[in-house]
């Protein structure tokens, strides 16, 4: 299916993960030496872009947040990172701490807050539940990190039957290499992978068709 028949239908824009310890250069990622590739910098533009077109275009926007606590965190999950002698050092998106707030673009009113707790926002979430009722289709996935709670996200929203395309530079890893091959792996088997301009343009182009029809 091509990218303007997966926009036409009913879209929603997931964002992923963008907070403090994944992205700002005194978050954990930043402290445990990572540096996330494209740079943030980058991403954040494109994405503050993405977003004001989804708003402009009423396209419903979710905002995803990862949050760990001792309330979610099971024993394996707390070893998914060790830093020093115990997984419990520096740790990441902690439940009501500035590294779980989010870095760069940021949620308002209109748009909804998902608080997930393992790597996908589909996994113990309302997530779902939110999509269907606003009879949403296609998802269009953006975020960190590409390879991982990224594409956990697009690859449970596949599983679920819903139409995915991958904002390419409007997400970032830990490393080129990593980004690249989840991009490769999301386009071939998950979905599509897509450019924010190209998604903006097919959502200004089914703005420009609906508009024309309903003066019909």
């Amino acid at each position: 299916m091509s990218l303007s028949s997966l926009l036409s239908q009913p879209s929603a824009l997931l964002v992923v993960d963008m907070q403090n310890d994944f992205c700002h250069p005194q978050g954990g990622f930043a402290k445990r030496g990572v540096q996330l590739s494209p740079p943030v910098n980058e991403l954040v533009d494109n994405l503050d872009q993405l977003i004001a077109g989804a708003r402009a275009w009423q396209v419903p926007i979710f905002f995803i947040r990862m949050e760990n606590g001792v309330w979610t965190d099971s024993p394996s999950w707390r070893q998914r990172v060790k830093v020093g002698p115990s997984a419990q050092e520096l740790p990441t998106c902690a439940e009501g701490s500035w590294g779980a707030e989010f870095h760069g673009v940021a949620p308002t009113s209109d748009d909804r807050l998902i608080v997930k707790h393992r790597y996908s926002a589909f996994v113990d979430t309302e997530l779902d539940l939110c999509l269907r009722a606003l009879e949403v289709r296609t998802l269009v996935v953006a975020g960190v990190v590409t390879n991982v709670c990224v594409e956990s996200t697009a690859r449970d929203a596949f599983m679920k039957d819903y139409f995915v395309v991958t904002a390419a530079d409007c997400c970032a890893a830990n490393s080129q290499q990593e980004h690249d091959a989840a991009l490769f792996t999301l386009d071939r088997y998950f979905g599509s992978v897509a450019s924010s301009e190209d998604i903006l343009r097919n959502w200004k182009e089914v703005e420009k068709r609906e508009a024309v029809n309903q003066g019909n």
